[in-house]
């Protein structure tokens, strides 16, 4: 016997026993980012390497550590696996000149890929819903992004365990400000700083206001705040975002160390964290990144948007039971003998032409066997065909839930007698 193949660690399979619960997901998103005036858009999932050093920047643990890069064998292109959906969304825009003369409002939805160590809500490939909003100058699209967002955890039930904490990143000057103020205060203190902040310190200190290290709480804590750098235009977007979110009655908490992993953040950054996974907690983050289409190569255009990762929306679904149990069909088609199974197919399709949902046995089986499997359809009613149903051009219909007697009916009275059962 040959070896199996096993999935590549950290890429799972989505079975049929939960892809229906991603299905039922991914319809509620289609439907609120349609309610909000979004149009989906659709990126390939290998990018030139360039576009993610270019706009996530290098001293950033994706493009240092976690990116599958390879190198095209035909031509020698250094080519990467997408780790994260805005900068191949703002490429494709740039590349088709989507903002010319006008805005965009864009969604999409797909697997991206970093190399980390694979734990709960947290692997190599990984699905994320990303929204982009593109050309909007005021705080007033950022509002509306955190009303999106507030709407679908109410759509999913989900409103009770998601709490929103907000910041702001300010402008390039500001923050450079700033890091000079936080490089010379983490100095002071550089003994204490674990790993991860000894290699950021100069590379990309604002991370290390990120550091989960119970041990280095207090010197977060205690650092200069970007907030106290902020020049009038960008503290001005800033409370009005904030006095909009108050007018319309989303509860907030503002956190100074809220950063976001990526370089190209100013102004706004936001996420929707839940204490009820664990320190996987952020469900949902995004900000404003309005120099990101001029740093690809487009006409500068304000940009904000965010993403969500679909595995840890689901095991916080899961969690709460808020997904729906699998689809079950209305009939399972039993056959046996002598032309029944060409009678069989010509009266599911006749079934399914109504607007049933048939699963019709194929292949020999006994009666009692294809009842069992019947019943573990879940199916709501058994139609029956055997050598008499075939002779006569009738069928029997057995209800399997919610009662009734077993009946015997012509062909063309089969459908209506089957919607009768499924509308008691």
């Amino acid at each position: 016997m040959a070896e199996k193949i096993q999935a590549i660690r950290g890429m799972n399979d989505i079975l049929p026993d939960e892809s229906h619960q991603w299905e039922f997901l991914e319809h509620t998103v289609r439907n609120w980012l349609s309610d909000y005036g979004y149009r989906n858009i659709r990126m390939p999932i290998v990018e030139d390497t360039r576009l993610f050093v270019r706009s996530i920047g290098e001293a950033t643990d994706i493009v240092e550590k976690e990116m599958y890069t390879f190198t095209d064998s035909l031509n020698g292109d250094s080519l990467t696996l997408r780790p994260e959906g805005t900068a191949s969304c703002l490429r494709a825009v740039t590349e088709h000149n989507l903002l010319y003369n006008t805005t965009q409002r864009l969604w999409y939805v797909g697997p991206m890929f970093r190399h980390e160590r694979p734990q709960k809500g947290r692997y190599r490939q990984f699905h994320q819903i990303g929204v982009e909003a593109l050309g909007f100058n005021g705080p007033d699209i950022d509002a509306e992004l955190i009303l999106m967002t507030a709407d679908l955890w109410r759509r999913l039930g989900l409103a009770p365990y998601l709490k929103l904490h907000l910041n702001t990143l300010g402008s390039s000057a500001e923050r450079a400000e700033h890091r000079q103020a936080l490089i010379a205060y983490l100095e002071q203190h550089k003994d204490a700083l674990d790993e991860d902040g000894q290699r950021r310190l100069y590379s990309n200190p604002l991370r290390v206001l990120d550091s989960k290290t119970p041990s280095m709480q207090a010197i977060c804590d205690n650092a200069p705040r970007l907030i106290d750098h902020l020049g009038e235009a960008s503290r001005r977007h800033y409370d009005d975002w904030r006095a909009m979110l108050q007018a319309v009655g989303i509860d907030y908490v503002e956190n100074p160390r809220l950063v976001r992993g990526l370089d190209y953040y100013n102004l706004s950054v936001f996420e929707w964290v839940t204490t009820e996974l664990g320190a996987q907690g952020t469900v949902c983050g995004g900000g404003r990144y309005d120099s990101l289409i001029e740093q690809l190569g487009g006409k500068p255009a304000p940009a904000v948007g965010f993403a969500m990762g679909v595995e840890r929306l689901m095991l916080l679904l899961q969690d709460k039971a808020l997904l729906p149990a699998a689809p079950a069909p209305d009939v399972y088609l039993v056959n046996q003998g002598e032309g029944a199974a060409l009678y069989a197919l010509t009266v599911a399709q006749a079934l399914r032409a109504a607007g049933l949902k048939v699963i019709q046995h194929c292949g020999e089986a006994s009666f009692k066997s294809q009842f069992k499997k019947a019943d573990a359809s879940g199916a709501v009613v058994a139609v029956v065909l055997g050598d008499n149903e075939v002779a006569q051009q009738q069928a029997v219909v057995k209800p399997l839930r919610g009662g009734g007697e077993q009946t015997t009916v012509a062909r063309a009275e089969l459908a209506a007698a089957v919607l009768a059962h499924l509308n008691r």
